[in-house]
C-alpha cells in the first residue's frame, strides 16, 4: 500500500516536472494561410463570408462578415494537425480582437462530429487568452452534449468561430496558440 502510494506520488511529480509547453501554431511572415481552412454558414445555405490571411507583421488574420440571412450566422477558420496532450492543461492564445465574443474549438478526432468549445471575449487590444482544457465543453451545431468535457490525449483540429446571433463584421489577429 505504502509503496503503491509512493510510486503514484513520484509518477505525478515526474509528469508535472516534465510537462512541457507545445506550440500548436506560431504565426510569422513565412506562415502559409493555406494551412487554415474557412468554413462559413454557406455549408447550410447562409451568407456569411470569412477569410484568412497572413498580414505584414506575420500574424494570422481571420476577418469578414457574419450574416443572419437564410438562417446563417457563423464563420470559422480551422487548422488540422495532430498534437499529443502530455500533461499540459491549458491553451494559451496571443491575439488581438475587435471587442467581439469568439469561440476557440478543438477536436480530439477529426471524425468526431462534435467539438470542445471555450468562449472568450476580446478587448480590442493585444491580449493573452488562457483556456483550461478541462473547461472546454462538447457541442454540435450549437447544442451542448451530455458527454464529459475535454479529457483527451490528443488534439487533431483547432479552430476559431464567431457566431453571436447578430449580423456583424469581425477581425481577429492571431500571433500564437500554445498548449501549456
Amino acid at each position: 500500500m505504502f509503496l503503491t502510494a509512493f510510486i503514484n506520488v513520484r509518477a505525478t511529480l515526474l509528469l508535472t516536472l516534465f510537462s512541457f509547453s507545445l506550440m500548436l501554431y506560431q504565426f510569422d511572415k513565412n506562415s502559409s494561410a493555406s494551412d487554415w481552412r474557412i468554413v462559413d454558414d454557406v455549408v447550410m445555405g447562409g451568407r456569411s463570408d470569412g477569410s484568412f490571411r497572413i498580414n505584414e507583421e506575420g500574424n494570422g488574420v481571420f476577418e469578414g462578415s457574419v450574416s443572419l440571412e437564410n438562417n446563417g450566422g457563423f464563420s470559422s477558420v480551422r487548422h488540422r494537425a495532430t498534437f499529443q496532450v502530455q500533461g499540459q492543461k491549458t491553451i494559451k492564445i496571443r491575439l488581438k480582437g475587435d471587442g467581439s465574443n469568439y469561440q476557440f474549438r478543438v477536436k480530439a478526432d477529426t471524425n468526431d462530429r462534435h467539438s470542445y468549445i471555450a468562449d472568450f471575449q476580446t478587448s480590442g487590444d493585444w491580449q493573452t487568452v488562457e483556456i483550461q482544457l478541462s473547461a472546454m465543453y462538447p457541442a454540435f451545431r450549437g447544442r451542448n452534449l451530455s458527454i464529459p468535457n475535454f479529457n483527451q490525449a490528443k488534439i487533431e483540429e483547432i479552430a476559431f468561430l464567431i457566431g453571436n446571433k447578430k449580423a456583424q463584421t469581425f477581425r481577429l489577429e492571431i500571433k500564437s496558440i500554445e498548449l501549456i
